[in-house]
């Protein structure tokens, strides 16, 4: 694991610096934001009493919000990068600063601002020459809380195509990649530890001299001036930090497509670009590990992109809301139509790859129990675990239609996000779990696939699916559509996969290498 560690460090080393970066950008103005609002709202509600209650009720209940639900609340609004993922982290920085603040300032003695009336200074003087200077070390001391969170929190900007640290991270839990996993946290880890030590140094500058501890006050002096070297430094790389986030050139292109967070639409994502941009001569920006179908959906209806690749299956049932059929034209047809009529949306002709349910299992245990088919299960009604997706254990076309049709029960239900449910199966810990028909997993840990032999699943094709007024500018995508739905099929979609899950090359890279062999006029030169 170390060795495997040191050379993925060695190898992507730019990669990995470049996400550092992103990461300390996207930290930097999100606590920037959380300061500016934050301190003065502390310093209102220590003035204004009856606000105080309100304003710290509120603080204290956008805490107890699911940070993946405030997440997803604000792309209607933010639309999708690196606002949404900055939003959410001020939101959860204000608690600390707003505390802190209203405490530091309503525990300074009441002598020393009695002291400093009786002398003749104003409110504001009050406020500025005692008060605010007197609470520094409380104050800063919330703000060092919130600076460490906002380090590990800003990984979910990866959700939104935010970027960071959390690309690594999320991309090696899809691929039960721990060495991906480790790349992306250890980082973090370091930055959190370095971002303490700097506040911690600010803490010491901010405390009045005579509360410094130390035997004469020439030491508290050449003490207090090493911390400002500090001090100054940090505040001085955060600006060069921010300032290249907000003045570096805006990408622009003719159009924007994002792919969902898993290896299939990531590499039907960036075959579709590189199509566009071969074929039609446009520049396009694709958008990767954009979450999951519902923020896609949120940001086309939006305009924060222009299209993605999408499936009937989740169209016709979790768009739709219809009931699960095994039908493929129908479904096909009525999401069509269901999507133009929704949200203005065209659904182009399908990739002829069917990314449909699949139950699987262990070679071992389907010889134990002597499973080929999910009718098969209902012998041993009660004894096997189910661990599948969250989603799956959920839908009408998951679990719950599968036991109904089939008239199966387990002994467990245990629902898990993503590929973790492969690393509890081969760890013991379920003996079944839910897998798509393309899984590049599939292969890698050499699962079996039993056979739906009553259609309890609908289909699942891969199709492209745009903006109206975008198919109206370029019409000439649908013809790419079809071009690219002639050379795919499920399995040839199944192998690409696997390039990406377990022999770990770029998404990208497989896409091009594709379309060379099968489609090489529609291959970038």
């Amino acid at each position: 694991m170390i060795r495997d560690l040191v050379n993925y460090f060695l190898t992507s080393g730019d990669e990995v610096f470049a996400l550092l970066m992103e990461h300390i950008q996207l930290t930097a103005l999100a606590l920037l934001a959380a300061i500016a609002i934050g301190i003065p709202l502390g310093i209102l509600i220590s003035y204004v009493k009856p606000a105080s209650k309100p304003v710290l009720a509120f603080a204290n209940l956008v805490q107890a919000i699911p940070s993946m639900a405030l997440l997803g609340l604000a792309i209607p609004i933010l639309g999708i990068g690196m606002k949404p993922a900055v939003f959410l982290v001020v939101i959860y920085s204000l608690l600390p600063i707003i505390k802190n603040t209203y405490a530091g300032l309503m525990n300074i003695s009441p002598q020393m601002l009695e002291a400093a009336e009786g002398i003749g200074l104003t409110k504001s003087q009050i406020l500025f020459k005692v008060r605010i200077p007197m609470a520094l070390p409380v104050i800063m001391t919330g703000v060092r809380i919130s600076a460490v969170s906002a380090v590990g929190l800003m990984t979910l900007a990866a959700y939104v195509g935010g970027g960071g640290l959390g690309d690594l991270v999320f991309s090696g839990i899809r691929l039960v990649n721990n060495v991906k996993i480790l790349a992306g946290a250890i980082p973090a880890c370091i930055l959190a530890l370095l971002v303490d030590r700097i506040f911690a140094a600010v803490e010491v500058l901010v405390t009045p001299i005579s509360l410094l501890p130390g035997s004469s006050k020439q030491e508290k002096k050449k003490r207090k001036g090493r911390e400002k070297l500090v001090a100054g430094t940090a505040v001085v790389l955060v600006a060069a930090l921010i300032g290249v986030t907000l003045f570096q050139p805006a990408k622009k292109s003719d159009l924007r497509i994002a792919s969902m967070d898993f290896s299939e639409n990531e590499i039907l994502a960036c075959m579709l670009s590189e199509a566009i941009e071969t074929k039609m001569g446009l520049s396009v920006d694709t958008v990767l590990d954009l979450g999951g179908s519902s923020v896609c959906v949120t940001a086309i209806d939006s305009g924060e992109i222009d299209g993605y690749i999408e499936y009937t299956g989740t169209i016709y049932v979790s768009i739709l809301d219809q009931p699960a059929i095994s039908d493929v034209e129908r479904v096909y047809e009525e999401s069509k139509a269901g999507m133009k009529e929704l949200y203005g949306l065209e659904v182009l002709d399908s990739l002829n790859v069917n990314n449909t349910y699949t139950l699987s299992t262990t070679k071992e245990i389907a010889e134990k129990y002597g499973l080929k088919t999910i009718s098969d299960l209902k012998k041993w009604n009660g004894r096997l675990r189910a661990t599948t997706t969250l989603t799956f254990l959920n839908r009408e076309d998951g679990l719950p239609g599968v036991k109904a049709l089939y008239g199966l029960e387990f002994a467990e239900e245990t629902g898990v996000d993503g590929a973790p449910r492969y690393t509890a199966l081969m760890s013991g810990e379920g003996d079944l779990i839910d897998a798509y028909s393309t899984d590049g997993l599939l292969k890698k840990f050499d699962l079996v696939v039993l056979e739906d032999d009553k259609g309890a699943f609908p289909p699942y094709y891969a199709v492209p699916v745009f903006r109206g007024e975008v198919m109206e500018q370029y019409p000439e995508l649908a013809d790419i559509s079809r071009e690219l739905g002639e050379v795919l099929t499920t399995d040839r979609m199944a192998e690409l996969n696997y390039l990406v899950d377990e022999e770990d090359q770029d998404p990208k890279d497989v896409a091009h290498d594709f379309l060379a062999e099968y489609a090489p006029e529609l291959a970038a030169g």
